[in-house]
């Protein structure tokens, strides 16, 4: 018999018998690949509490998968991941516009 498909966000049992708590995003953009490369040292430093997966599914499709066991500790997770990413796509476009105008690192002028 083929098991219910469970939605983003919603609780699981794994075979441990342990309630898990699951948030999935996906975030499409075109600087996703960036983005990945700025959050690959980031998941070496897991809490313990939580398990994250941020993927990259072709080069313009990011999936953060957060995994946790209560609700703090996802909630916590959560706002710590998509923070990173949420700096990552600031800085990202910050770096764009100095490139589209014309400025370096040093600002203009200098």
């Amino acid at each position: 018999m083929p098991r219910p498909r469970r939605g983003p966000g919603e609780a699981h049992i794994p075979r441990g018998g342990t309630l898990k708590h699951t948030a999935v995003f996906t975030f499409r953009s075109p600087v996703a690949r960036e983005i990945y490369r700025a959050l690959f040292p980031e998941m070496e430093e897991m809490g313990p509490r939580s398990e994250v997966r941020v993927t990259l599914k072709r080069n313009d499709c990011l999936v953060l998968s957060i995994t946790a066991e209560d609700i703090s500790s996802l909630r916590a997770a959560l706002n710590m991941w998509l923070r990173l990413i949420s700096v990552a796509m600031e800085m990202l476009g910050m770096a764009d516009t100095e490139t589209r105008n014309g400025e370096g690192a040093a600002g203009p002028g200098r």
